[in-house]
């Protein structure tokens, strides 16, 4: 377990190994995905304030999120920080993580059967002195005509208490989306394109490994990302999503 912010290994790769990533963030979802990429990681905790500011766009709020999260982790400056922060949007409104079981419920009625968006900032910050750099994807998002037994049953499950929106778009228990356009690891909180946009870009030794691109949606990453065991995604991006 990690503790104090201190670094916590990947099981897969050295930490020390050059043109190694802190990704500032614990979630086993990113970390997953982040393991698909043929580069060293390792991650920290960071505990930052999430509350958007008043008048602020959704997708300004992921992005000073991301490059927040990536100032404040615990490296040293010789190392490379990735940081991201998704942000889910219904009728311009931002909705964060539900506060409680009711909340949970509140969101996912008010999602039920309608297009919504999901946005996620990502943050690169290279070693020493250079500026971060900064990109984001957002997809739309079908949900299904969910029951209200099925709501009842899903928050009952704990899933949606911790997730922006109030769902998990790999939850194959609940299978809360119909339909998705854009890229499905972006809704999953970490889109991997993206990473690698920014890596290239940096000149991120890795690079010369790292998938080209253009990544068109659903790209290699994407289809990756959803064969991985508990990110199930495979149905939703080969046309076979749940009904609306």
């Amino acid at each position: 377990m990690q503790r104090g912010g201190e670094p916590e290994r990947n099981n897969r790769h050295q930490a020390g190994a050059e043109g190694a990533l802190v990704l500032a963030s614990t979630s086993p979802r990113r970390r997953l995905l982040l393991a698909l990429l043929p580069l060293p990681f390792q991650t920290v905790a960071v505990e930052v304030d999430e509350t958007p500011l008043a008048g602020e766009p959704a997708a300004v709020t992921a992005h000073r999120l991301a490059k927040l999260k990536a100032r404040q982790a615990p490296a040293r400056a010789d190392q490379w920080v990735l940081a991201a922060d998704t942000v889910v949007i219904l009728d311009q409104v931002p909705l964060g993580k539900p506060a409680d079981a009711a909340d949970a419920a509140r969101m996912l009625r008010a999602l039920r059967g309608r297009w919504h968006e999901v946005v996620t900032g990502v943050c690169l910050r290279p070693p020493g002195a250079s500026p971060p750099l900064l990109a984001e994807r957002c997809t739309r998002v079908l949900m299904r005509s969910y029951r209200d037994d099925d709501i009842a049953a899903a928050v009952a499950s704990g899933v949606p208490l911790d997730k922006a929106g109030a769902y998990a778009i790999q939850d194959e228990v609940f299978r809360p989306v119909a339909a998705l356009e854009g890229c499905y690891l972006n809704v999953v909180g970490l889109p991997l394109c993206a990473v690698s946009e920014l890596l290239r870009r940096a000149g991120h030794p890795a690079a010369p490994a790292l998938p080209p691109g253009p990544f068109q949606p659903p790209c290699s990453l994407c289809l990756a990302g959803a064969r991985l065991p508990g990110l199930g995604g495979l149905a939703l991006l080969t046309g076979r999503g749940s009904s609306p």
